[in-house]
């Protein structure tokens, strides 16, 4: 079995308030932790996650965007994801996620939404 890594980097956005937490490699079972721990350690009054560099998602990973989601969410806080692939994006559709997540084509266009 391939040994999955996931790379994680967190940066301030363009403007205050903002935080930007870029994914390099898999979200999978064996790489959310370190994730989840990235997600819960952010204050910031909204999250942008850069999923360019992520190549593929299981549904654990799935169920670990939705669980930082929901926690951003309960705190009034906004939880957006950008520059996810057509694998992710597939996964996204197909289990109806797509939906509940704000979802955009780079970072930018996440930044440019909150105003």
């Amino acid at each position: 079995m391939i040994h999955e890594t996931l790379e994680i980097i967190s940066q301030p956005g363009a403007k205050d308030g903002e935080q930007i937490i870029r994914l390099t490699g898999a979200m999978t079972i064996h790489t959310l932790f370190n994730f989840q721990s990235a997600v819960r350690a952010e204050t910031a009054g909204a999250l942008i996650l850069d999923f360019s560099g992520v190549t593929y998602v299981d549904s654990a990973g799935l169920g670990a965007i939705v669980g930082g989601m929901l926690s951003y969410q309960k705190a009034g806080r906004k939880f957006l994801l950008a520059g996810a692939n057509e694998r992710v994006n597939a996964l996204m559709a197909m289990t109806n996620v797509r939906k509940l997540l704000q979802s955009y084509e780079s970072v930018e266009l996440a930044e440019a939404s909150l105003g």
